[in-house]
């Protein structure tokens, strides 16, 4: 795909770092857990359709979020039983505030610090990988996007364990014909989960967009 992101700060290393030491002293001080990207609802749209996917058994699931940030997406599939769960973000401090807001609520979360635009040989296979938001960060990358977009895909295709294995991305800055362009030589759309949309200029569009992919 041709297009591309006019690249910013959201795409550095450098912004996520302040950002989550900035988010785990609120987290010290008084209990903030920081922000959710995409709001607690966009979150919950994918739990809601993971937990009603009959073939997925929470129990044996290995089930990796990539760029995970607070971790609160595992938080939430933790809390309605699943327990194989790991979570990887570039950004050390937030594997630091994951991991402090698991402890202290008892769970049992795996986290790693990973660049998925680097060879990931340690992590392993997974039944369901999630993205809400990675995606679009390594797309707003201000030097060579494209080339990061393309190792990114590269280590998602290996991190997927088979052909039933789930990919589920949430994006606010690619339209799902986009997605499916951007993902499509690799992996088959399976669903597309529903979510709010506006009229404006007489078209309908989404503030996000989720979609479910397989791989081929």
């Amino acid at each position: 795909m041709d297009t591309e992101l006019n690249g910013c700060e959201l795409g550095t290393q450098q912004y996520w770092e302040s950002s989550y030491t900035r988010e785990i002293g609120n987290y010290k001080s008084h209990g903030d857990v920081g922000e959710i990207w995409f709001d607690e609802d966009s979150q919950q749209r994918v739990i809601d359709w993971l937990l009603k996917q009959d073939q997925i058994d929470k129990r044996a699931a290995r089930v990796l979020d990539l760029g995970c940030g607070n971790g609160m997406f595992l938080v939430g599939l933790a809390q309605e039983g699943y327990s194989r769960l790991t979570g990887t973000d570039y950004s050390p401090k937030a594997i630091e505030l994951a991991q402090a807001i698991a402890k202290d609520n008892g769970l049992d979360i795996t986290y790693k610090v990973a660049d998925l635009t680097q060879p990931q040989n340690d992590l392993g296979t997974f039944d369901v990988v999630h993205d809400k938001g990675t995606y679009d960060a390594v797309s707003l990358c201000p030097e060579n996007p494209k080339e990061k977009r393309a190792l990114y895909l590269a280590t998602l295709e290996k991190l997927l364990a088979s052909s039933d294995s789930l990919f589920v991305i949430t994006s606010c800055n690619w339209t799902e014909d986009e997605l499916m362009l951007c993902f499509g030589d690799k992996l088959v759309k399976l669903a597309t989960i529903p979510t709010p949309t506006f009229k404006f200029g007489g078209k309908i569009g989404s503030v996000v967009t989720s979609v479910v992919f397989k791989k081929k």
